[in-house]
């Protein structure tokens, strides 16, 4: 997976991720709105044979990248979570 950034403001970050589509792209926009200082947070996939969905967050102020950062780091701590309960099915 690659993140490509196309714009970026002080209050706005766009992007794509190449080399996922809808899964990745729909848990990462509901973590992101998780956070108090996002005030919009969607993506869209232009074309369904080519997912490469682009994203558009916007904030408060707060720096877009750091909450990007910080929603792909509680992602992440959620699916490992996810797979620890997992693998404790018999």
């Amino acid at each position: 997976m690659e993140i490509k950034i196309l714009e970026e403001k002080k209050n706005k970050l766009v992007f794509e991720i190449t080399g996922d589509g809808h899964t990745m792209s729909n848990s990462l926009r509901k973590e992101l709105w998780n956070d108090e200082h996002v005030k919009g947070a969607a993506y869209a996939v232009e074309h369904p044979l080519i997912e490469t969905p682009r994203f558009v967050v916007e904030t408060d102020g707060t720096d877009p990248r750091k909450i990007l950062q910080a929603a792909a780091k509680r992602l992440l701590k959620t699916v490992e979570k996810m797979k620890s309960e997992v693998k404790e099915i018999k």
